[in-house]
């Protein structure tokens, strides 16, 4: 009975012991987001640079904005298909 109960307690402590191990996946947790975002970054120092941005002034941004915008408007006309079974005669 005396050793029954010391192999219960000990595999219940290896089980509490093993439940409060750190997983791979808990030690890596994060590290997949984190690189994918590290290695699109093509200039880590940018946040750095406060001068404001040089480009299109507002009427050509705005031109470009809606030429964009037309592109989607334009619908093509809906197939049409054309199945021939067979002939009637000649």
């Amino acid at each position: 009975m005396r050793k029954l109960f010391l192999i219960s307690i000990i595999a219940v402590w290896m089980v509490v012991l093993i439940g409060c191990a750190q997983s791979r996946l808990e030690r890596d947790y994060g590290t997949s987001h984190k690189l994918a975002i590290y290695n699109q970054t093509l200039n880590p120092e940018a946040e750095k640079n406060l001068a404001p941005v040089e480009g299109l002034d507002g009427k050509a941004a705005q031109a470009n904005v809606d030429k964009y915008d037309k592109s989607f408007e334009k619908t093509s006309p809906a197939p049409t298909y054309t199945f021939s079974i067979g002939t009637m005669g000649k």
